[in-house]
C-alpha cells in the first residue's frame, strides 16, 4: 500500500469487535513506533501493553470521564496501550527549555502515529486518548507518580464492512503557505 493511501485509511475507530488481536501484530505496531524519530534520539517513550482482560477492563473504565460520556467504546478494544513519557537526552531537555518546545511530547505524537500506521497496516482499527484519569491508570498498571502517560491507543478489530470514512479536512490552500505567512 503506498503511503498516502495508508494515511487516508488510517482513522480514529470507536467500535470494536470481540476478537483477540494476534501478538505479533502488536509486536509489529510496537517495532513501528519504537523506531520513530526523536529529539537527540531521546527516545523519551515507555509502551506499556494492557492485554489482560479484567485489567484493560479497569484501564478502559479510567478513561469515560465526566457523567462517562467520552472513550465509551474503550473496553470494546482488544488492547489498550499507554505510552508513558520518560526523561529526554539532556540535550533535548535543554534545547527544549531554551526553544520552550516540549519535545518529548512531540516524540511521543510521532511514535504514536507510527504505531496507528502499523496497526492500519495490519487491518487493525485504533484510537489516541488524551481524556483519562492518568492517576488512576498510572496505579492500575504500575506506573511512578512521577512519571506521565500522554496517550493512550485503543487497538482491535473494527466490524467487518466497517469502511474508512471520509476526512474532514481544511482546504489545502487554507492550511499551506509558502515562503510567507501571509
Amino acid at each position: 500500500m503506498k503511503l498516502i493511501d495508508l494515511i487516508k485509511k488510517r482513522q480514529s475507530d470507536r467500535t470494536y469487535i470481540d476478537k483477540p488481536v494476534e501478538e505479533d501484530k502488536i509486536k509489529r505496531c510496537l517495532e513501528a513506533a519504537r523506531l520513530a524519530p526523536s529529539a537527540s534520539n531521546s527516545q523519551p517513550w515507555t509502551f506499556v501493553v494492557v492485554d489482560e482482560a479484567g485489567l484493560k477492563e479497569k484501564v478502559a473504565n479510567k478513561t469515560f470521564g465526566p457523567l462517562k460520556s467520552f472513550n465509551k467504546f474503550a473496553p470494546q478494544a482488544a488492547v489498550i496501550v499507554a505510552i508513558v513519557m520518560e526523561k529526554p537526552k539532556l540535550i533535548s531537555e535543554v534545547g527544549g527549555r531554551i526553544k520552550k518546545k516540549d519535545y518529548p511530547l512531540i516524540d511521543i505524537g510521532i511514535a504514536a502515529e507510527h504505531f496507528c500506521l502499523q496497526a492500519a497496516e495490519e487491518g487493525l482499527g485504533t484510537c489516541m486518548l488524551g481524556w483519562f484519569d492518568e492517576k488512576a491508570i498510572k496505579q492500575l498498571i504500575g506506573v511512578p507518580k512521577n512519571k506521565n502517560i500522554p496517550l493512550l491507543i485503543t487497538i482491535g478489530y473494527t466490524p467487518e464492512g466497517h469502511r474508512t470514512r471520509q476526512k474532514i479536512r481544511k482546504e489545502f490552500d487554507k492550511v499551506v503557505k509558502y515562503n510567507s505567512y501571509n
